[in-house]
């Protein structure tokens, strides 16, 4: 996995006034900027001491020990008296493709629309973002640097009687300044049933006061720090992989760059011009679109909500439900402590996986223009039957003993080191997934091992492709977002 050493020695450019720009060129002064109001040293200082001055204590319990949780008599759903968060049902999914057609399985229902908002502002001309380092008791190192807001409709209206929201103003109060991007989208969709999120990225008029569990970064440090483990929680990433398109064509390619193999430099020349809306794809926008359409109209999806009780080959004890193959996920319950929380002490379930997953995009070079290799990914709790997930997206130890493997897996877990260009663990939902972590890959791959003529239900997409995409919700799922996040954390080609 990734050094902090290692990403973080090279030389910063200084942070200097600009002069005003469009909006892609002044994200990509902020990507190219390593230093900005903290050097990144000073960051990790902050970090330690944010960490050292929390009071957080998870402790898994039985089902018994959950306060204000319950299991409904009639129908076995886990909920809570309040009527209001989430609850545990149970679903049951058919398909007319696929080798798994039929299915049964917990699911969390949570009806509410959340906000996941960052908000940037200037400093010394390069745009800062406002980024909190927060307590998740599904995080593995509890700590993780979260978006600005971070809140679910109950958090902010106040449902939990717990302390104000920080910032929330700025996202839904009169104090909102200029939106850059504001757009709805999925979670988890095999974990939660039609769960949407407003992924809102928010530039501030005036003063900003700044309080301790925040911090301001450029864009460049936050890229940075998408190469460490575990450091950038899910929805910083998603709402980052909403920004608007910032990529900057590279210009002629230096004579013979462009065509070396998997290993080589072009690989971030030809990523960088991925990046740009005017690259040369595979497939026009409009043809792209209506590949999506048609992937979405020739599946007869049915996902029906049913009594957690009737959930077929999953069994509940004191601690647990499990699937009774011991594959997939475990619904278990928490009790938790945290000193900087609104509400300091609380009880509640959580998702646990049973193995860590993958997230890989494969990827290839065509005429000079990065593409990932999109696979649109049927999800029993998605609002619209499928969305664009990367290549891979699995725990591979639960296909171990079948004989159905998902297409590429054995690519990607086989893939050789100079053929891996990212490669970092990073944790999903921490509020509602125990421990829950992916380890997220983009791997280079040539002819022989994914044609141009890639499988049905797959498509290559240029980056900047899949950056419009985004702009519509439910058409990107979070993993495929973070991985967008995680291609634009690589390798930016500045003027200097």
């Amino acid at each position: 996995m990734s050094s902090p050493t290692a990403e973080l020695t090279a030389s910063p450019p200084a942070v200097r006034p600009r002069e005003p720009v469009s909006a892609a060129e002044r994200i990509a002064a902020s990507a190219s900027a390593t230093e900005g109001l903290l050097s990144t040293w000073e960051f990790h200082d902050w970090f330690n001491e944010r960490r050292k001055a929390g009071r957080f204590n998870v402790e898994r319990v039985p089902f018994s020990r959950l306060r204000n949780w319950s299991f409904e008599p009639d129908t076995g759903n886990l909920v809570h008296s309040s009527g209001r968060f989430f609850s545990v049902e149970g679903l049951h999914v058919t398909t007319d493709d696929g080798p798994h057609k039929e299915w049964y399985q917990p699911i969390i229902k949570q009806p509410e629309v959340g906000i996941l908002g960052i908000l940037v502002k200037e400093f010394d001309g390069v745009l800062h973002f406002l980024m909190q380092a927060k307590m998740e008791p599904g995080n593995r190192n509890v700590l993780q640097l979260s978006p600005t807001v971070q809140a679910t409709r109950s958090n902010y209206t106040k449902v939990h009687k717990g302390t104000d929201v920080k910032y929330i103003e700025y996202f839904t109060g009169a104090r909102r300044g200029r939106v850059l991007s504001d757009v709805l989208q999925s979670e988890h969709g095999s974990w939660f049933y039609h769960k949407s999120n407003r992924n809102m990225i928010v530039e501030a008029d005036g003063e900003v006061p700044l309080d301790e569990d925040f911090c301001w970064l450029t864009l460049g440090q936050i890229s940075e720090l998408l190469h460490l483990d575990n450091v950038v929680n899910m929805d910083s990433r998603t709402v980052l992989g909403c920004l608007p398109a910032y990529g900057v064509d590279p210009g002629p390619w230096d004579e013979g760059l462009g065509d070396e193999g998997p290993g080589g430099e072009g690989f971030f020349r030809s990523l960088a011009r991925s990046r740009c809306p005017q690259a040369g794809a595979l497939l026009s926008d409009v043809d792209l679109l209506s590949w999506f359409t048609a992937e979405r109209s020739r599946y007869d999806v049915r996902a029906e909500r049913i009594p957690l009780r009737d959930v077929r080959g999953w069994s509940r004890d004191e601690t647990r439900i499990g699937k009774e193959d011991g594959r997939w996920f475990d619904v278990v319950a928490v009790e938790v402590q945290a000193g900087n929380r609104e509400v300091t002490s609380w009880t509640q379930p959580l998702i646990e996986p049973r193995s860590q997953g993958v997230a890989a995009f494969v990827a290839r070079s065509f005429d000079g223009v990065l593409h990932v290799l999109a696979n649109a990914k049927i999800e029993g709790g998605f609002l619209d039957t499928v969305e664009l997930a990367p290549t891979v997206q699995c725990s591979p130890v639960n296909f171990e003993g079948l004989d159905v493997r998902p297409p590429f897996l054995d690519l990607v877990l086989n893939a050789p080191a100079e053929r891996i260009r990212y490669d970092t663990v990073h944790s999903e939902e921490g509020g509602r997934f125990l421990y829950a972590e992916n380890r997220y890959l983009v791997v280079e791959a040539d002819e022989a091992d994914a044609p141009v003529e890639p499988p049905a239900g797959y498509q290559w997409v240029t980056v900047g492709q899949l950056t419009a995409l985004i702009k519509h919700g439910h058409y990107v799922n979070v993993q495929a977002r973070t991985l967008l996040a995680c291609l634009n954390a690589m390798g930016h080609l500045t003027d200097d």
